[in-house]
């Protein structure tokens, strides 16, 4: 990203439409057909999505969010109604609500439930018969009109099968279109990652003040990304909740394979990843992994030591250990010690992030950084290489988030040499919480004739 590019507008207008039913109907696959695009994690078993998860979607021209949630059974237990209740949740803030349910299994005792809860919520119904690949199951999706809930709507959000129609119906109970105020840039986007269990749901529902994402001791319970618009120190950031990295991409398979994709996807979209660590363990592969994630994608960070109230004085002279020899990569970084279950020091977060956003956006004018240069190569010049002594010609910031430097020498400068560039340039104009991208352009001598 570059000082030019723009953050997306966000138009705080658009209605919204709540997809759900009971486990394994098929409602995230007819998401990912609805948004055009396969963003939602898909799996042929029950219960992989779990929160409620929006996506941008238009259709005839008319922008809205659809928004994804778990399997809703109404007298589940434990984590399954937990899942249940972020249905709920979804279904109040809707602006119209689209039922799915599976047209070759027929009415179950759940759907009945389902359709029970809806009417108390008196929101606009859209009933989806899903699996409904041939003619002849068209015929059999109409028992379904004894829901109560109007006409059934046969598709197959397999194959696509239906869905223009079922879009016109939900375009059609959408409320009137209206002159919504778009805020340019938005506000800014934050990433929380971690390996699983570390916590990050639970920060995130302590950031928010109330349970947004479902939250449970087993590792792996939030499988897509989750956006939340919180408000912090007076003003709004979006929060995206990601799934726990566990394997690399390559050796994950199924929903955490396609986990891991939405993660670096969400990455990619953020300005700023908050990596959280369990500080009550010992720094892992996985972290060092993340992290290196984090600089790779050239993202601002910010290092969150969760569950520190779990500390100990034995175990905080270890990590102290751990941090000099596993993270000194990354020790730029600014590190906010936190407990998300008590609420301890979570208030500190904003201000990290802040210091690490104004060094990610840092800009240095080029005459300045060229005479910082000159007096550096001057009292530490290059060591000569084969009777040679490459020199530092010229020096430009080629852009910042991150800053991003090109070189212009007369040979080809040591990695030793450039690293010792980079940590000049903190120790002088500070670059806290973000990574510094060092290039170099070797400028051949042309020999006369």
């Amino acid at each position: 990203m570059t000082d030019n590019d723009e953050l997306p507008v966000i138009d705080v207008a658009l209605p919204v439409v709540a997809v759900v039913g009971r486990p394994n109907v098929g409602k995230s696959t007819l998401v990912n057909r609805i948004i055009g695009r396969r963003e939602a994690v898909v799996e042929d078993r029950p219960g992989v999505t779990r929160d409620r998860v929006a996506y941008d979607a238009t259709w005839s021209g008319r922008d809205f969010i659809v928004v994804d949630t778990g399997g809703w059974e109404p007298d589940a237990r434990g984590l399954a109604a937990r899942v249940a209740a972020q249905a709920e949740l979804a279904v109040q803030s809707a602006d119209v609500v689209l039922l799915v349910v599976d047209a070759e299994v027929g009415i179950t005792d759940t759907d009945e439930e389902v359709v029970r809860v809806l009417r108390r919520a008196k929101k606009p119904v859209i009933l989806a018969a899903n699996k409904v690949d041939d003619t002849r199951q068209e015929l059999e999706s109409s028992s379904l009109w004894a829901l109560g809930l109007g006409e059934p709507y046969p598709v197959s959000a397999l194959h696509g099968r239906g869905s223009g129609d079922l879009l016109d119906a939900m375009l059609a109970a959408m409320p009137p279109e209206l002159d919504g105020t778009a805020v340019p840039g938005g506000p800014h986007r934050v990433a929380l990652l971690g390996r699983p269990n570390v916590g990050k749901s639970s920060l995130l529902n302590r950031l928010a003040g109330e349970d947004r994402v479902v939250v449970d001791s087993v590792a792996g319970t939030t499988v897509d990304p989750v956006d939340e618009l919180i408000e912090l120190g007076g003003e709004e950031w979006r929060f995206v909740d990601t799934a726990g990295i566990r394997k690399r991409v390559h050796e994950a398979s199924g929903s955490e394979y396609f986990a891991s994709l939405r993660t670096k996807s969400a990455l990619a979209k953020a300005e700023v990843a908050v990596v959280l660590m369990d500080a009550s363990e010992p720094i892992s592969e996985q972290d060092t992994r993340i992290l290196s994630m984090v600089v790779e994608a050239g993202r601002a960070l910010v290092l969150a030591y969760n569950k520190w109230d779990l500390m100990d004085d034995e175990r905080r002279y270890y990590l102290d250990k751990e941090i000099e020899r596993d993270l000194l990569r990354v020790q730029w970084a600014p590190r906010v010690n936190v407990s998300a279950e008590s609420g301890r020091h979570v208030d500190k977060l904003v201000p990290a992030i802040h210091a690490a956003l104004e060094g990610w956006s840092t800009r240095i004018p080029t005459a300045q950084l060229n005479a910082f240069l000159g007096r550096l190569v001057a009292e530490h010049p290059h060591p000569v290489r084969g009777g040679k002594q490459p020199r530092i010609l010229f020096a430009t910031q080629a852009g910042s988030r991150p800053p991003t430097f090109a070189l212009f020498t007369s040979g080809f400068l040591e990695s030793g040499y450039r690293r010792f560039i980079e940590r000049r340039l903190r120790e002088e104009y500070g670059f806290v919480g973000t990574p510094i991208h060092v290039t170099m352009k070797v400028r051949e001598k042309r020999f006369k004739k």
